[in-house]
């Protein structure tokens, strides 16, 4: 089982957008996935219709167990056009009650020790993250094996980045302690990429010099990803032959990719 997380301590990136589709896409493309709703927000529960609940709190702090807390989406708002699912698809939901669990948590390797539980059973755990750094997002750093950081080609969503990748390493001492590999740099996308912006193709330019390969291509912005959102589905089910659908299977082959090299590694 691989963990990847969405993660930006700047707010508005498009962190749910994109993990919510990244999450779908995998499950789409034959894995066996969970999506974990780490925002209090609880926008990613929405995204596939499902009403908010404290799923994770449950999980973490009220010792439930994985089959009280997972959910299994409606595959009609995810699946793609005339391809059967092969995957598996499920998301543990989030309401205003995740607030308490950095408050409640005593042992911050919680969550990486409650993952192991469904190893056997699940390839990917992809988990949508609020901006606000707490120890829960310490919790989610131990247990992640990776971490793609959304960016805008703007500057205060770049500073978030910046802190983002900074704090990143922080962690690295303690996950040798439980054996865990320093965490990796998934990709950095630019998101809501305005092509047509001086300030986005210099900002870009600046993303590319300091992090190379790691930086994935730019993700437009345009009216379609609203329009999904607004609709409760993925952007390929309203629009398959989309730039914006294409856009995100792109997204989430490279993650297959990342995945396979993982997997040939170990």
């Amino acid at each position: 089982m691989h963990v990847i997380t969405l993660l930006n301590e700047k707010g508005g990136v498009g962190k749910t957008t994109l993990a919510t589709h990244l999450a779908a896409g995998l499950a789409v493309s034959g894995l066996r996935v969970v999506l974990i709703d780490a925002d209090p927000q609880g926008h990613a529960t929405l995204a596939f219709g499902l009403k908010k609940e404290a799923g994770l709190l449950n999980l973490l702090i009220n010792e439930w167990d994985f089959d009280e807390v997972l959910r299994v989406p409606d595959p009609a708002n995810y699946q793609l056009q005339d391809r059967p699912l092969s995957g598996a698809f499920y998301i543990i939901p989030s309401d205003t009650g995740t607030r308490a669990i950095p408050g409640a948590m005593e042992d911050v390797t919680l969550l990486a020790t409650r993952l192991q539980e469904i190893a056997n059973d699940i390839d990917v755990v992809v988990f949508d993250t609020p901006p606000t750094p707490s120890l829960l997002h310490s919790s989610i750093y131990l247990a992640t094996d990776g971490i793609i950081y959304p960016t805008e080609c703007e500057s205060f969503s770049m500073d978030g980045l910046a802190m983002s990748i900074n704090r990143r390493q922080n962690f690295d001492p303690l996950r040798l302690q439980i054996n865990r590999h320093p965490i990796e740099i998934v990709g950095i996308v630019p998101n809501k990429y305005e092509r047509n912006t001086v300030l986005h193709a210099e900002h870009l330019k600046v993303l590319l010099k300091a992090f190379g390969d790691q930086v994935w291509f730019p993700i437009a912005k345009r009216t379609s990803w609203r329009e999904a959102a607004a609709a409760r589905k993925m952007i390929w089910t309203i629009g398959p032959q989309s730039k914006a659908a294409s856009d995100a299977i792109k997204m989430v082959n490279r993650t297959v990719e990342k995945i396979k090299s993982w997997q040939t590694r170990s």
